[in-house]
Formats: structure tokens, C-alpha cells, sequence
């Protein structure tokens, strides 16, 4: 790939992140009521300032270490998440006193949007009856019971461990991602599965939630955290921001979560609905979260034209959406320039370690090394070093991962070249710069563009994982997908993701053929 090429597209991300400074960066983690949340906070603060929504950017520790970082200015969080997982406190604390601690770390926490949505744990209501489970206390009668928990929550201080020590539970929690755990309570594959009280398909599925007779978990009311110099940098912004307080009552966000996860309403179309209801007439029924509880379900026959409508598109409506201009171009730059920039890097080192075994088994070693980092790990691990989330450490970790098959091939294709046209070239006179330029590397090029065709095919795949960190790219609509357990548009992310791979296979094909013959072959 050309230099030139590389560093081009290299200089449009740092473009766009320059570009993205004076935005109010909101930020979501990976689950329909965060998404929705994200939505409604920026149509709110729209009018007033530039908004950049960085949607499903996954569990608490990423989306806070984004905000921590400066890559996201705000996010709608849970008072018992701040409380607990980040300030690791050990009884529960008010808001006021969160807010002191915060203070040092230039964070803040304030408008309390006007629901809890709380942890439970919850089975299919037949399974609950025929065992006799009405509480948590129960379950620790039947510890052959099936688990499947969501990642975060056995990992979180007010999750699993300090519930199992709570209620003296035995059982052995599976993880599993909270997108796909009503599947599996319904289709049998698990018994017992954690939720938030919020979730739209409690209701739907007949779960019976678990009452929390020992009272462990503390109230998770959603409130916006955010950094401490948002309101100096947007003041009209965060002042409509603060109009949002108590505006959004428990049931208004369960028909909310419902339109997302059961009539496939976009995120968007669900914040402005909401937003627009507000702002309608009450017409004597109050003003208040209760009265937005108690009366959006039927606004008008457009309001359900348009669900209609929604409900009704299609697998096709899906993978050509509007917005797969958008994710192709991102994912297309991820993989050129993670490409690229592992060329530039794995060639010439490769190159000066190919002569020297114990060098180039040290090269090669550290480079297969980290091969086996996991790919959400490399991602952690990158967001920490680098201070920010998105394009630059998504483009760090495609590049480490597309370093081993090039440097491979590169040092393969040097080893096989004959030692008497090595041998033949010091005859000519030629030094053994001239030598590599004129003679090895042309005859190994076959085989080092072997290992750039392989490092593409693994990027355009591994590329997907960037939009756990606001990146973009197909694999935006994956998240998304997971979020939500639609499994069309799941496929939508994929199957772009697929073709483009194909696309370059079949790019590097024609250019093996045109090496062939200009080699007589």
C-alpha cells in the first residue's frame, strides 16, 4: 500500500477527533435503555450546541474510562452503579455525597431523570410456581438451579459475589451477554437470569421477578454523570439538560424499552416520541412523570401508523439502511490503515530480523504473542494507555493483530530464496542493500503479499470489534443487535462485513494473477 495512502487516511482521524473537540460528546453502554437515555439527552441539548451521540461503548468500566479520558463529556448512569462500582463505597450514599467525592476526579453527577431501574434476578413464572421461588432467599433451596448472569453483573462489587454471600447461593453462574438472556429463560437453556427492572419483556415473556427480601441491592435512580466543565463549555446546552429532571417516569421508560425490543423502533424515533409528548398538552391529567406514565400509550393514529411502519421493515430495509454509507466508508478505513500501517512497520522489521534466527524468533514470538490477547482485552488495555476511546485505539489493536501473518510471510519469503541467486548478486558486485532491493524482495514479494491478503481478511473481520468503543464500522449494527437480540439486524452487520472480505479476496487474487504473469508463470 502506498505511504501515502496510509498516512491520508491516518490524518482524516486525527481530522475527525479534532473536529469532534467542541461537540458535546454523549455517550451510551450497551443496552436499550442506556441507548434510548443517549438519545434523549442530545435531541434535548441539539438546539443549543453540537451534539456527537457515541453510542453501545459497552460495560461501565469502558464508558466511564471514556468519560474519565475526555472522550465523552456525559453519559446517563445509575446512582447504585456510581455509588458502588465507582466509588466503591460500602453503604449507600446520597447524591450530594457522591458529588464531593466525584469532585477531585473533575466529574460531576446531577439531573435525576425520574426512575429507578434496579437489578433483580428473574425466572419463567411456571418454573418460579412449580419450585415454589418467590425470592431471592428461596433459590438457595435448589442450587442445581441453571444460571446464566450477564458479564458485568458477576463481575460487579453489588453484583453476584456480594448476592451469593447475601442469600448463601451455591449455584454456578454462566455468563451471558444480557442481549440474548430472555431467549434462553424462555427456551429453557438457562433457569434463572439477571434484569433490570426497567426491561420491556418482564412483562411480555411471564418472568416473575425475584423479590429482594434481604434488601441487597441498593436503588439505581438514572441520573447524567458527567465532567465538571460541561456546564462552562455548553451553559445553554446543560441548562435545557436540566429540564430533564423527572421527566421520565418508570413506566414511561418500560414503553420505551417495549418500542425498541418489540416493535423495532429506532432509538432516535423512540427519544423524539417522548420528547414530543412532554412538550404536548396535558389537557388536565398533570404534568409530572406519572402523567408521562400514565398517558403516551395511544398519542395518535400517526404516532401508530408510524410504529406500524416500523414494525413492518424488513431484513432488506435493515442491511441497506441509510446508514451503511456510513459504516462501510469507517470499517474501510480501519482495515487500510491498520493494514497499511502494519506494513509499514512488519516489512522492514522482519526484513532486518530475517537473517538472524534468534532475532527473528524473538520477533515473531512477541508478534504471535499478541495474537492471543483477546480482542476486547487489547481494546481495554489500548484505551488505558491512550487516554481516549474510538478510532485510535480500535486502529492500534488491528494493526498488532495484523503484524504476525505479515511479518511471517516476509521472513518466509526471504528464506526461500535460493543461496545461489543470493550468491550470484555478490558476483554481480551488488551491496547488500542493492541486493535485497533488486533481488530478494522482488523474488519474495508473492509471499509477503500472501500475508498482507491473510492480515486483510483477519482485519476486515476483527474491525467489527471497534464499535464496542465508539469506532464505528459494521459492527456498530452487531452491537446494536446484540442490545436489542434481533438477529436481523445482527445479519445486517455481518453480511457487509462478509462481502467486504470476499471484495478484498478477490482484489488480491487478481493481483496475484498479474504478478504471475509479469513473472512468466
Amino acid at each position: 500500500m502506498p505511504a501515502r495512502a496510509v498516512l491520508a487516511v491516518c490524518l482524516m482521524c486525527v481530522v475527525s477527533l479534532a473536529w469532534g473537540a467542541d461537540r458535546l460528546r454523549i455517550g451510551s453502554k450497551r443496552f436499550t435503555e442506556s441507548y434510548i437515555l443517549a438519545q434523549v439527552l442530545a435531541q434535548t441539548a441539539q438546539p443549543h450546541a453540537p451534539v456527537e451521540v457515541r453510542q453501545g461503548l459497552g460495560n461501565t468500566a469502558i464508558v466511564y474510562e471514556a468519560l474519565r479520558s475526555g472522550s465523552i463529556d456525559l453519559y446517563p448512569e445509575y446512582s447504585g452503579t456510581i455509588d458502588q462500582e465507582i466509588l466503591k463505597n460500602s453503604r449507600p450514599s446520597t447524591l450530594a455525597a457522591m458529588r464531593e467525592q466525584l469532585r477531585p476526579l473533575g466529574l460531576g453527577v446531577d439531573i435525576p431523570l425520574g426512575f429507578n431501574n434496579g437489578y433483580a434476578l428473574a425466572m419463567r413464572a411456571d418454573t418460579a410456581e412449580r419450585l415454589g421461588i418467590g425470592s431471592l432467599s428461596d433459590l438457595a433451596r435448589h442450587p442445581d438451579l441453571r444460571m446464566g448472569l450477564s458479564n458485568e453483573f458477576l463481575g460487579r462489587s453489588d453484583g453476584w459475589k456480594g448476592l451469593a454471600r447475601q442469600y448463601g447461593l451455591l449455584q454456578r453462574p454462566a455468563g451471558l451477554d444480557h442481549g440474548l438472556a430472555y431467549d434462553a429463560v424462555v427456551g429453557g437453556h438457562v433457569d434463572v437470569i439477571d434484569i433490570y427492572t426497567t426491561d420491556a419483556k418482564i412483562e411480555h415473556l411471564g418472568l416473575r421477578v425475584l423479590k429482594d427480601d434481604a434488601t441487597y441491592f441498593p436503588r439505581y435512580d438514572a441520573v447524567v454523570l458527567y465532567r465538571l466543565d460541561v456546564p462552562q463549555r455548553f451553559p445553554q446546552a446543560w441548562a435545557a439538560l436540566q429540564r430533564l429532571s423527572g421527566s421520565i417516569g418508570e413506566q414511561a421508560m418500560i414503553r420505551m424499552n417495549a418500542r425498541a425490543e418489540l416493535q423495532g423502533a429506532a432509538f432516535d424515533t423512540i427519544a423524539r416520541e417522548h420528547l414530543a409528548a412532554k412538550r404536548e398538552p396535558d389537557h388536565g391529567t398533570g404534568a409530572g412523570a406519572g402523567s408521562d406514565a400514565a398517558g403516551g400509550a395511544d398519542r395518535s393514529d400517526a404516532a401508530g401508523n408510524d410504529r406500524n411502519a416500523e414494525a413492518g421493515a424488513g431484513f432488506l430495509a435493515k442491511l441497506f439502511g441509510p446508514d451503511l454509507l456510513r459504516l462501510t466508508l469507517q470499517h474501510l478505513g480501519l482495515v487500510v490503515a491498520s493494514v497499511g500501517l502494519a506494513v509499514l512497520v512488519g516489512v522492514p522489521l522482519a526484513t532486518l530480523a530475517a537473517p538472524h534466527p534468534g532475532l527473528r524468533a524473538g520477533v515473531l514470538g512477541a508478534s504471535g504473542l499478541l495474537q492471543t490477547v483477546p480482542s476486547l482485552a487489547m481494546l481495554a488495555i489500548l484505551i488505558s494507555w491512550v487516554g481516549r476511546i474510538g478510532a485510535v485505539p480500535a486502529l492500534l489493536a488491528l494493526t498488532l493483530y495484523a503484524l504476525l501473518p505479515i511479518m511471517r510471510n516476509t521472513c518466509t519469503g526471504l528464506a526461500g530464496i535460493p543461496a545461489g541467486l543470493k550468491d550470484a548478486a555478490d558476483a554481480l558486485g551488488l551491496s547488500p542493500g542493492q541486493r535485497l532491493r533488486l533481488v530478494e524482495l522482488p523474488l519474495a514479494m508473492p509471499t509477503i503479499v500472501a500475508g498482507i491478503r491473510t492480515a486483510t481478511t483477519i482485519a476486515v473481520g476483527t474491525a467489527t470489534i471497534a464499535a464496542f468503543i465508539g469506532a464505528g464500522g459494521y459492527g456498530e449494527r452487531i452491537v446494536t443487535g446484540l442490545a436489542l437480540n434481533d438477529k436481523e439486524l445482527l445479519l445486517a452487520g455481518a453480511l457487509p462485513s462478509a462481502a467486504l472480505a470476499l471484495l478484498a479476496e478477490g482484489l488480491f487474487e487478481l493481483a496475484a494473477i498479474r504478478m504471475r504473469r509479469a513473472r512468466g508463470l
